[in-house]
């Protein structure tokens, strides 16, 4: 087992890891910028270094200073959390180099599975549904013509380096494709300097369903279930919730087993998940891969009684999993609590939280960064607790995660909890019956 690990992030991702790595009697290495100086996992950590000023990629994104932190703490793993270098295959090699262990998918594997076109390959190849699309990236205009000719629209143009929906074009008639090929082709050069795309067909009324799976070194991999992510605005994702009120015996086993013939295919190693599209007759086709922690990850561990950063650490040492599939046995809600103003199409709200209350009560978890007095940097995610609420059915963890909301205070700043009171309201989100184009028609106003 590592003697000191050091945590390649910020918020509430540090704090989390810090937690168990505690549990676990492994010391830790906050790093920080000097924006966050006076945030939480600098103060609980063993030891903290200042990697570099506020800007991402002078600090949280310099891999140099991040080494060089690992060397003068004598640190031996690192883990990187969520965002930032969690998908990087060169800060994944750099730290193979350096004789440190990545906590994290091996570089060959980011690289396998983090270009959508290569990675949808893979899955093809493994047996897994994927979407009907172009066999690779296309060429010219011309082709995509072409190929959405063949599939009939409305077809999907994909950036093949894409995330948090750059790079993405919904297309609806022949008309429109030569505007959104060109657009989405800027987006993704501007975003991802590549501005390779490829083509789907766009599935109609998606569900957005991730299963989490976890391997080890051995080549075994299991899965730990589902989580809907549908609700989402702009491809991000606003709640999530397990089990899916979508999900029936019969599909969960299905997706289970091909998540696990995924991972098994290419003996991924870590914590991860298998992204699915599934359409309203529940189809599913595989989407993408997060070789990482997801942000969402605490619902799967309230309903299964699961540390999963535990689970990412032993693996990453060498540890076999326990190889059985779990299956959920209670419900569990995640709210992402963000500084942005609903009222004002979610405009980010940095600055000073000037009084905090912090929910609890039986079945409610806070996962946070943040404190009365804390200054909210403007350089970073806008997120600042997720609000978790588990029980033994969904309407009651629906109940309880509407009394821990107005019991969450936060003054100085705009959040989105009223948001999320109006949404546990919503007579579509309370039937279950929502996709991913729900937060097209939802509206703050009454």
């Amino acid at each position: 087992m590592f003697n000191k690990i050091l945590i390649a992030n910020r918020g509430e991702i540090a704090m989390r890891i810090i937690r168990t790595c505690k549990e676990m009697g492994i010391k830790t290495v906050a790093v920080y910028s000097k924006a966050d100086a006076d945030s939480l996992h600098v103060r609980f950590a063993d030891e903290a270094v200042c990697i570099g000023p506020a800007p991402s990629n002078e600090s949280y994104l310099k891999i140099s200073n991040i080494i060089a932190a690992a060397e003068i703490t004598n640190a031996d793993a690192i883990h990187p959390g969520y965002g930032f270098l969690s998908e990087n295959s060169k800060f994944s090699k750099i730290c193979d180099e350096h004789e440190i262990k990545f906590i994290g998918a091996s570089s060959s594997m980011i690289d396998q599975m983090g270009d959508k076109a290569s990675a949808k390959a893979t899955m093809k190849a493994a047996g897994v549904p994927t979407i009907p699309g172009s066999e690779g990236l296309l060429e010219s205009l011309n082709e995509a013509k072409k190929i959405a000719k063949k599939f009939a629209y409305p077809v999907m143009l994909k950036a093949t380096a894409g995330g948090g929906g750059k790079g993405m074009r919904a297309v609806w008639k022949e008309e429109d494709l030569e505007k959104a090929w060109e657009s989405a082709r800027q987006e993704a050069k501007a975003a991802f300097g590549n501005d390779g795309m490829y083509m789907e067909k766009l599935i109609e009324e998606p569900r957005h369903i991730e299963i989490q799976i976890v391997g080890d070194s051995k080549g075994k991999a299991c899965h730990l279930s589902e989580r809907d992510c549908s609700i989402q605005r702009r491809h991000q994702k606003l709640t999530e919730e397990t089990p899916s009120p979508f999900m029936t015996d019969a599909l969960r086993e299905k997706m289970g087993n091909a998540a696990v013939k995924a991972a098994e295919y290419i003996k991924y190693e870590g914590a991860g998940t298998i992204e699915f599209l599934v359409d309203k007759h529940r189809n599913f086709y595989f989407m993408e891969m997060n070789t990482r922690i997801q942000v969402e990850h605490p619902i799967t561990e309230q309903v299964i009684d699961f540390d999963l950063i535990c689970e990412q650490i032993k693996v990453a040492a060498g540890e076999k999993i326990s190889g059985k599939n779990y299956l959920p046995k209670l419900y569990s809600i995640e709210c992402r609590i963000n500084a942005e103003d609903p009222e004002n199409d979610f405009r980010p709200s940095p600055g000073l939280i000037s009084n905090l209350h912090l929910p609890g009560g039986h079945g409610v978890r806070i996962d946070t960064h943040v404190y009365s007095g804390y200054v909210i940097p403007p350089h970073y995610d806008s997120m600042i607790a997720k609000l978790i609420t588990t029980a033994q059915s969904r309407e009651e963890a629906i109940s309880k995660m509407k009394r821990a909301l107005e019991e969450f205070i936060v003054e100085g700043i705009k959040t989105t909890i009223p948001f999320h009171l109006k949404l546990m309201s919503d007579p579509a989100y309370l039937s279950g019956k929502y996709t991913t184009k729900f937060m097209e028609t939802f509206s703050m106003e009454d």
